[in-house]
């Protein structure tokens, strides 16, 4: 097992039994605004590390943006089994370059 799905494991148990002192609990009794709050900027701190060539930063801002992404799926009810499914289907796919279309300025 996957240490992903053992995170999500804690954190739907964080959901349903409050432990006083969890942050994962707090972050379920704020709600989806702070959830989401937390992952844009979890997300924009990924962003400057990576940009940074912060290779020791990188690795903790993307676990701390993983880690508030499984809580924004478990407060939204998506098992993290179904994202796995979809990175597997596309991972099985060849040829998945996406075409962009020109657009013709004059038209």
């Amino acid at each position: 097992m996957s240490v992903l799905l053992d995170l999500e494991k804690v954190v739907l148990s964080r959901k349903d039994t409050k432990e006083e002192g969890s942050y994962t609990c707090y972050l379920f009794e704020k709600g989806i605004d702070k959830i989401l709050k937390k992952v844009g900027e979890e997300s924009s701190e990924t962003i400057i590390a990576a940009k940074n060539r912060d290779k020791e930063e990188l690795k903790g801002e993307v676990a701390d943006l993983l880690y508030h992404l499984m809580v924004m799926c478990v407060e939204q009810d998506l098992a993290w089994s179904d994202v796995e499914a979809v990175l597997e289907e596309r991972h099985n796919k060849t040829g998945n370059l996406k075409t962009f279309h020109k657009v013709d300025k004059n038209t």
